[in-house]
């Protein structure tokens, strides 16, 4: 029987229509409900909230306190507790069992991967980890969540106590952060509601759809102190959580799909104040931008209420980030605890670690990002450097492979950063996916320092390199362009310009030596840009600066 509704469930979504009530109806379960409003929303009127001065000065009367909710979803090949696999953009209800579904008497079994992902993601944040953790039950409804609870972990988190270090882009100010780490849980995904008329799915539609391809999907919750204070400490501390899950290889990190998700809390108190003020929780955050600008508006609509004596307006609740409209808009009164109804949960096992099972997964952890700053930073690198190239962990595996090769830091960065970057963007390619490999890279880079080649040169071979491959020396000898520096033949050339020129050799000794760039350009292009710059340029003032 719950095979055959199973597979009904893959072709036939769940439907929502205006009624509460649970049908079968030819082995096909759906169950409908009407649209209603549950909340009424308190309407504050908040005049303008654009920067200006007199909000600005208000501003610095208070002090925002910031905490973050992040949702790291695992890229384990099955889901928590149960045998399906989750593949982003699959048809709805494609990847669905009795688990997934809820259905009675179907019973959870643990996939130890989570565990694994759990143990490495709190060493890597420097956490203290629970030998002895378990799960428990999170009771709510709501259509997609079909068990009517949802399996995490609520007083014995795998792991707490924990911090991560970072550092703020020049640009937004520069500087070393810590930030603290209250907690790592792991607990299962719910499904997603899809909204649609007539098969097309939208938000203004009138039916409701429900797709559990993401009911049960391994999630980890990581719950940041509250050790914020704007939008851009915000932005950053969940940049570098995604570059840690990336790092690790536990989550793939993409915010477009869902697979890291940041709820923050926000609240402001007066300076010098110790007690915090009532935080309000914003969702519907998929963009790093979108966390920085979500945050700094509610910052400036909550020290608006403050000052117009309307404190008692932020109330605790769930507000969500209407990026159009560029606002935090309410979405429903926050529960408490103690409406969650958290139990032991009765159908798993606690999870027990070993000293050995932990030790094994430390040694195994690669270089994370801080690491790697604090390594590239003794090389002598800028900050600006350090964290281009730290912020991909392939395009910092690229650089160390180049410098092991034999380039000096610097100018491999340089390359990285300027030229190869360019062409990444312009043809929408990762670093793995470029032609050139780090070998090449080292060689063109050693083939410019000795002079084999300029640096002119060297850049028509890197972008033939990048969009072809091969080899920098056969390009050199296929294409004739060993630098010339020969200075007899270097001086012939320049003596065919100027001869060639005299009219411009007046104008020059004449005070208009702003020509050398164009002798020298004319020189470059009869030697089909193989002069040697320097002694082009030395032979040339010798030349122009003659008496005869």
């Amino acid at each position: 029987m719950a095979s055959t509704i199973f597979r009904s469930f893959q072709t036939h979504p769940f439907v929502f229509h205006p009624t509460t009530l649970l049908r079968r109806k030819n082995v096909i379960l759906y169950c409908t409900m009407r649209s209603q409003q549950t909340q009424t929303a308190t309407q504050v009127k908040v005049s303008n909230l654009n920067p200006n001065k007199k909000l600005e000065n208000i501003s610095k009367d208070y002090e925002a306190v910031i905490g973050i909710e992040t949702h790291v979803q695992l890229s384990t090949q099955t889901k928590a507790f149960c045998s399906c696999p989750y593949n982003y953009g699959s048809q709805p209800n494609t990847s669905i069992c009795p688990i997934c579904m809820g259905l009675p008497g179907a019973l959870p079994i643990l996939n130890f991967k989570v565990i694994e992902s759990a143990v490495k993601v709190g060493l890597a944040l420097n956490c203290k980890l629970a030998m002895n953790s378990k799960f428990d039950r999170k009771q709510y409804f709501y259509a997609d969540l079909p068990k009517g609870y949802q399996i995490s972990q609520f007083d014995v988190p795998i792991a707490t106590g924990g911090y991560i270090d970072l550092d703020i882009p020049v640009e937004f100010g520069g500087g070393h952060r810590k930030f603290g780490i209250t907690r790592v849980h792991m607990e299962e995904d719910a499904g997603k509601l899809m909204h649609s008329d007539d098969g097309s799915y939208s938000q203004e539609s009138t039916f409701r759809f429900v797709d559990l391809n993401r009911a049960g999907v391994p999630l980890l919750e990581i719950v940041s102190e509250p050790d914020m204070r704007n939008g851009i400490e915000a932005a950053e501390y969940a940049a570098e959580i995604q570059r840690v899950v990336r790092y690790l290889g536990v989550s793939n990190g993409n915010m477009q799909e869902g697979s890291l998700r940041c709820d923050v809390n926000v609240s402001i108190r007066p300076i010098g104040q110790l007690q915090f003020g009532t935080k309000v929780e914003i969702k519907n955050l998929n963009a790093f931008s979108a966390v920085s600008r979500a945050i700094d508006y509610e910052i400036s609509r909550q020290v608006l209420l403050h000052s117009q004596g309307q404190d008692k307006e932020i109330v605790q609740e769930t507000r969500l980030w209407d990026e159009g409209a560029q606002k935090t808009v309410t979405m429903r009164k926050k529960e408490g605890l103690s409406d969650y109804r958290y139990f032991p949960e009765p159908d798993l096992p606690g999870v027990f670690l070993t000293q050995d099972y932990v030790d094994g997964i430390h040694n195994s952890l690669p270089e994370l990002p801080e690491m790697k700053r604090r390594r590239y930073e003794k090389m002598g690198l800028s900050m600006q450097d350090i964290l281009f190239l730290a912020n991909d962990m392939n395009v910092a595996e690229f650089f160390d492979t180049t410098i092991k090769k034999g380039a000096d830091a610097k100018l491999a960065a340089n390359w990285i950063m300027s030229d190869i970057a360019a062409y990444m963007k312009n043809e929408e390619l990762s670093i793995n996916e470029v032609k050139l490999s780090p070998q090449e890279l080292a060689e063109l880079i050693a083939f410019i320092k000795d002079g084999t080649i300029s640096g002119k040169i060297g850049k028509q071979i890197l972008f033939e390199l990048l969009a072809k491959g091969g080899t920098v020396k056969g390009l050199i000898e296929e294409k004739d362009l060993v630098q010339i520096v020969d200075p007899a033949e270097i001086e012939k050339m320049v003596e065919k310009v100027l001869s060639e020129n005299p009219k411009q050799l007046d104008q020059y000794r004449g005070g208009k030596t702003k020509l050398q760039g164009y002798f020298a350009g004319q020189i470059m292009k009869l030697s089909k840009g193989k002069a040697n710059p320097g002694l082009l340029n030395k032979i040339l003032l010798e030349k122009l600066n003659a008496k005869s």
